[in-house]
């Protein structure tokens, strides 16, 4: 993962965040979009709603790919178990 830059302007975050997506490379899009979170919070201003968007994509992805590998993890161990319940006598 990318080291992200400290100090940039909202703008220039949400412009990261949009790159990020279009590479999909959602770990990095959610790293930018916490710097946002936190230093738009810092300053007592709301996120817009282009910036609420992203942010809501960027972790959409990330929990969607870890659910995925979960399901296959599930899958391959109920695969197993059933094979396990047939070689019993």
């Amino acid at each position: 993962m990318a080291v992200v830059p400290e100090n940039l302007s909202r703008e220039q975050y949400v412009y990261l965040a949009k790159l990020a997506e279009q590479a999909k490379r959602y770990e990095e899009m959610v790293s930018f979009m916490e710097k946002l979170v936190v230093g738009s919070a810092a300053a007592g201003s709301e996120l817009t709603v282009e910036e609420r968007n992203l942010l809501s994509v960027a972790y959409k992805n990330v929990i969607g790919s870890l659910w995925a590998a979960w399901r296959i993890v599930l899958s391959i161990e109920q695969k197993e178990e059933s094979r396990v319940d047939k070689d019993r006598p």
